[in-house]
């Protein structure tokens, strides 16, 4: 284990998680909050006692992968984009330096 690391314990519907990590504890609290936000977007209180804690967390795990997803193309759509303006800009530097 690494010297930086630390427990970290939270509840979730009606169960306490506990991991160890070196992650920041402000990055900690923010994935907990977006975590625990997606279970509640899933599970309604009518259905809190009818939806099994498995089908819960599998419904957050699909929304977080979908948004990892979609920042991933929206990286990969932005990196080529820099990467050609870049390329633009540095023929005209070139051009002007002619």
């Amino acid at each position: 284990m690494n010297r930086l690391e630390r427990l970290v314990r939270f509840e979730l519907i009606g169960h306490e998680f506990t991991f160890y990590t070196g992650a920041p504890e402000e990055e900690v609290d923010e994935i907990i909050q977006m975590v625990t936000d997606l279970v509640e977007e899933n599970s309604t209180p009518a259905a809190a006692g009818s939806l099994p804690v498995g089908k819960i967390a599998v419904l957050a795990s699909l929304n977080i992968a979908s948004k990892y997803v979609q920042l991933k193309r929206k990286f990969k759509d932005y990196k080529q984009e820099t990467d050609e303006r870049l390329a633009r800009l540095g023929q005209q530097i070139g051009q002007e330096l002619e």
